[in-house]
């Protein structure tokens, strides 16, 4: 599927994007991968680590402005959107800004692909959208319930639209792992609440998920990635076994444990070997059978919370994987 097709990455220079683009490059040989963000710096940096690969691209542009999304997509086939406001207290503090790109940039996008002719977008999502308590996870449900109505919206034009929700990724800038990483030899790391879990994905289990998205979807799919929980005092011991975990209390719009299904999701959820998918409840989606294929329904009221998971990551796991990605961690 993409195979010799135009790709389009929103906010493509961030961590997501410098996994996808090479990944993808080097399984699927595709004719063009046009990075579309805003930061030119950025841009910068990240052409110098493809030079001489004349099918990247790079385009300066912000999902906020519409006009300047008409003219990036122009041949494009297939869209992965990862542009986002997506810490939580920036967005608890700065609210405007993060509806602006999160919410407005979606709808922005919707209606460009569709006037363009994409084939398909698959949009980036997060636990945090299940649920919210914050408002960057208010927006993003927001945004997954504007792509799956997409799929209606877009009437007799061909354009599909699906979802892939997933957790903490795993050495991404600004997440936990760099964080305690960076401050570690001050011999003390903050934990919110020694209860706290989160989920933990790969930059590579999360590009493998929007390749499956990507061919799988008739439309309207959110698909939720199988992995495993942690607590973070866990985490903590382990990228700083003699430091000392000092408790600070929970911030502004952070959860004890995060969910990527609630229960008001199973009656439509069904459950695959390594992921889960919810189909949408409207145009009687939820029963279609071409969106269902193989899978089987979950159980009604099922929940799938960081804290309820039959998965674990061991603390051997996870240095084993520090210990891999050393030279990557927060920063790309």
């Amino acid at each position: 599927m993409l195979e010799n097709s135009t790709i389009l990455v929103t906010g493509g220079t961030g961590s997501f994007g410098h996994k996808f683009i090479p990944m993808t490059l080097e399984k699927y040989n595709p004719k063009k991968i046009i990075v579309f963000s805003r930061d030119e710096m950025k841009q910068w940096e990240m052409a110098k680590l493809f030079q001489g690969d004349d099918r990247l691209r790079f385009f300066i542009g912000d999902v906020r402005d519409r006009d300047r999304l008409y003219r990036a997509l122009d041949g494009v086939d297939y869209v992965v959107h990862a542009a986002a406001t997506k810490i939580v207290p920036t967005a608890e503090y700065n609210p405007f800004e993060c509806v602006k790109t999160n919410i407005h940039g979606a709808m922005n996008l919707i209606d460009a692909a569709i006037d363009k002719g994409v084939k398909g977008v698959v949009a980036l999502s997060t636990d945090k959208a299940s649920s919210p308590i914050n408002l960057y996870g208010a927006t993003k449900l927001a945004s997954d319930k504007l792509f799956v109505a997409g799929n209606s919206y877009s009437g007799g034009h061909e354009t599909k639209f699906s979802v892939v929700r997933y957790g903490n990724v795993m050495g991404s800038r600004g997440s936990v792992i760099p964080f305690f990483m960076s401050i570690k030899e001050k011999g003390v790391l903050p934990i919110t609440d020694p209860r706290m879990t989160r989920f933990m994905i790969s930059l590579e289990q999360g590009v493998e998920l929007v390749w499956h998205a990507f061919e799988d979807m008739v439309g309207g799919e959110i698909y939720v990635k199988k992995i495993p929980s942690m607590k973070v005092t866990d985490l903590a011991q382990v990228v700083a076994p003699d430091a000392k975990q000092e408790v600070v209390g929970i911030r502004p719009g952070e959860k004890l444990h995060e969910q990527m299904i609630g229960a008001e999701d199973s009656y439509f959820t069904y459950e695959y070997p390594e992921h889960f998918k919810i189909l949408p409840n409207i145009n009687d989606w939820g029963t279609c059978e071409s969106r269902i294929k193989d899978g089987k329904k979950v159980p009604e009221g099922f929940i799938y919370s960081s804290d309820n998971n039959s998965e674990w990551m061991t603390d051997k796991e996870l240095q084993a994987w520090i210990d891999r990605h050393n030279n990557e961690i927060g920063k790309i």
